[in-house]
């Protein structure tokens, strides 16, 4: 039972990782936006394409667009800390009861 205790706390300390740098990345694709970035710099098309398909799935349920600020970034940021509280606080909570 402790390999599986191991695994679950493994899992939940990579999906935690993954969450943070994902909302980094956010962070910085939004503060790069305020600046009009040359479009075919490498790393802004890496940032585009990461990002882009999580604004456009929120974008496509919510109006985003409030006077002119787009409002995605911080709805999937939100988005991500409750997913990042809620689930990976479970796993942790069931690798330490196993």
């Amino acid at each position: 039972m402790m390999v599986f205790s191991t695994l679950i706390e493994a899992v939940a300390q990579l999906l935690h990782m993954i969450i943070s740098i994902y909302i980094w990345v956010i962070i910085i694709a939004a503060l790069i936006s305020w600046v009009r970035p040359d479009p075919y710099n490498p790393i802004i098309q890496t940032l585009y394409r990461l990002t882009e398909p999580a604004y456009a799935l929120v974008r496509k349920y919510i109006p985003t667009a409030i006077g002119g600020i787009d409002l995605a970034p911080i709805i999937i940021i939100l988005g991500l800390q409750f997913f990042d509280l809620f689930i990976v606080k479970i796993l942790f909570q069931m690798a330490s009861n196993i």
